[in-house]
């Protein structure tokens, strides 16, 4: 019977080889330590389930955006780590490790608030270095910092800060390098009031109610000016406490860059937009971004753009301004060069399309809100995740060593092939969970530690079933050799049928679960793959070459395939005088 050229040597040596440079590739990561998840090093996880205020689907889009938003929120709020990501197609995990932080489970869930308020005044929030050489700027004439760029008007010098906000064709720029906004201490003031300067100096004492925005814009009074002037915004990389947005009160808040607002109670909500796009429009080359007001807001846009429009602040001497605020955050301070009726606006400037994307999608976002509920908040401190690790570990270890003991004594020197395999298993499985740690983070947690100890019973099986199926054959009267070969014939579709029938339930957990559940599907499946992997290409190529020594195809006693141990008179091919022995 003529036999297919087979040559398990060389399968096994390839197989090694793909192993060692697995291995290879992790040592290029510099870390033999898989990355923990939140429940191995404490912390908390919040899971949050959302829902749109007017019972519309959530859109992929949506949870995006708020989940970005959220990232924000936790990681500017000093929490190093935190992980946010969207899972299924209406919930948002926030993990915390290493931190016990109930305080985050309101800040997380506080549905984005974005809010359209005035600008009554600006200023640098950092301090900044004093000019080597200062001298006056003369009265009248704006200075410039670098990059700085302005339209030439009549009217006072737009602030640098500002975008320009019509309802057709707009002109105005990107904000880029701040200049200096408060006089050095060797300056002698201006006639006119500084660009953006500290109007703590201005004649106010009392202020306009804060519930007539546009005329406290002018008249916030001594007690708001006080606390602007002492407000400071923190360094760069660094956040203040988070900010409370009362709709109804004013705000002092600082942007990214550093630059300090004190603004009105809020005149609009985001929720009363009804549209936003980011583009660039016919006959022009910049980004804009678009929007448009429902009804109800038109009519106070219209009115509130018409007393600001080309107006001067009477108390900055500044054109007056109209911010965009994200959570307490200005994200645009754009200024007003025509009133708008039609409750149609278009913000422009240098915009690069990362930015004007980034700011249509925030408003957006606050047009379209989001609600949150907080179904699952777990907290774990790192006592009880080390105890639980120890235990899940110990676990594994007990049922592991029963599985090669109960091997060793059924199968005798075949359950040196299950032991052997399962360390190979281990050995790939532990490599492969330290490349997916640094190529998409993945983190091992306790559920995906038990999937991966489920696993082991899903890969002893398949020797049992390959095991199973050689002694069959040679009960049918074939010889060793020829059995392996049948057997694996046999057993292959059997174990492919089990493996696949596991992946599908991995998959499927893995697609429609969410929080725990998920990790346990993830290791679950990668240890089925993997568990596919060694079986075609480590156990099946090594016991073929163990089939051609003497000590298994002759039958010995401890070989685990002895005439007597497989339930047979003798052996194919083995006389009686050889019978059982090596």
């Amino acid at each position: 019977m003529a036999t297919r050229p087979s040559r398990p040597a060389r399968t096994l040596g390839i197989f090694w080889l793909v192993v060692a440079a697995l291995f290879g590739v992790v040592a290029l990561g510099g870390s033999w330590a898989p990355q923990l998840g939140l429940d191995l090093q404490g912390g908390t996880r919040i899971t949050l389930a959302a829902s749109t205020a007017g019972g519309e689907p959530v859109t992929p889009q949506k949870l995006d955006q708020a989940a970005s938003i959220i990232d924000s929120r936790v990681n500017g709020s000093g929490v190093t780590e935190a992980e946010v990501t969207t899972q299924g197609s209406d919930n948002i995990i926030v993990e915390i490790p290493g931190q016990n932080r109930q305080d985050l489970v309101d800040t997380v869930k506080q549905t984005a608030q974005l809010r359209f308020r005035l600008v009554a005044a600006e200023a640098q929030g950092r301090p900044q270095p004093t000019p080597p050489s200062p001298s006056p700027t003369p009265s009248g004439t704006p200075s410039t910092g670098p990059g700085e760029k302005h339209t030439a008007k009549p009217a006072p010098s737009p602030s640098p800060r500002g975008r320009a906000l019509s309802d057709g064709l707009v002109a105005a720029d990107k904000p880029s390098a701040k200049p200096s906004r408060t006089p050095t201490p060797t300056a002698t003031p201006p006639a006119s009031p500084a660009p953006s300067a500290a109007p703590s100096a201005a004649p106010v004492k009392r202020g306009a109610p804060v519930d007539q925005p546009l005329a406290w814009m002018d008249n916030p009074g001594t007690s708001w000016l006080q606390k602007f002037e002492a407000y400071t915004c923190p360094p760069p990389g660094k956040s203040n406490a988070p900010v409370v947005d009362n709709k109804s009160q004013p705000l002092i808040t600082c942007d990214d860059q550093g630059i300090k607002y004190l603004l009105s109670a809020a005149m609009i909500e985001g929720t009363q937009l009804t549209g936003a796009s980011a583009g660039i429009p016919q006959k022009q080359a910049q980004w804009v971004v678009t929007l448009s007001f429902n009804s109800t807001a038109r009519k106070t846009f219209a009115d509130v753009t018409s007393a600001i429009a080309n107006q001067t602040s009477q108390l900055t001497g500044q054109p007056k301004q109209f911010a965009i605020v994200l959570d307490g955050k200005p994200i645009s301070a754009p200024r007003v060069d025509s009133p708008i009726y039609n409750g149609q606006a278009e913000i422009s400037g240098n915009f690069t399309q990362a930015e004007a994307q980034s700011l249509a999608n925030s408003l957006k976002y606050g047009a379209l809100p989001l609600k949150f509920t907080a179904p699952v908040v777990t907290e774990e401190g790192p006592t009880l995740a080390a105890d639980q690790l120890s235990a899940g570990l110990r676990a594994g270890a007990i049922g592991l060593l029963l599985v090669m003991l109960y091997c060793l004594f059924y199968y005798r020197g075949l359950g040196t092939v299950v032991i052997a395999s399962l360390a190979t298993a281990a050995l790939v499985t532990y490599a492969t969970v330290l490349l997916l740690g640094h190529a998409v983070g993945f983190t091992l947690t306790l559920p995906g530690i038990a999937g991966l100890i489920v696993a082991v019973g899903i890969t002893a099986d398949s020797f049992i079933v390959y095991f199973e199926r050689i002694r069959d054959e040679i009960r049918d009267g074939r010889s060793v050799r020829l059995a392996v070969e049948a057997g694996w014939r046999r057993a292959r579709a059997t174990c492919l049928a089990a493996d696949t029938v596991s992946l599908l339930a991995a998959v499927v957990l893995y697609i429609f679960a969410i929080g725990v559940v998920k990790g346990f599907a993830f290791a679950l499946g990668v240890s089925t793959a993997i568990d596919l992997v060694v079986f075609f290409f480590f156990t099946k190529p090594l016991v073929t070459v163990l089939a051609r020594q003497p000590f298994f195809y002759r039958g010995h006693k401890m070989s685990g395939l002895s005439a007597e141990h497989v339930g047979v008179e003798r052996l194919a091919g083995v006389g009686p005088r050889t019978e059982g022995r090596a």
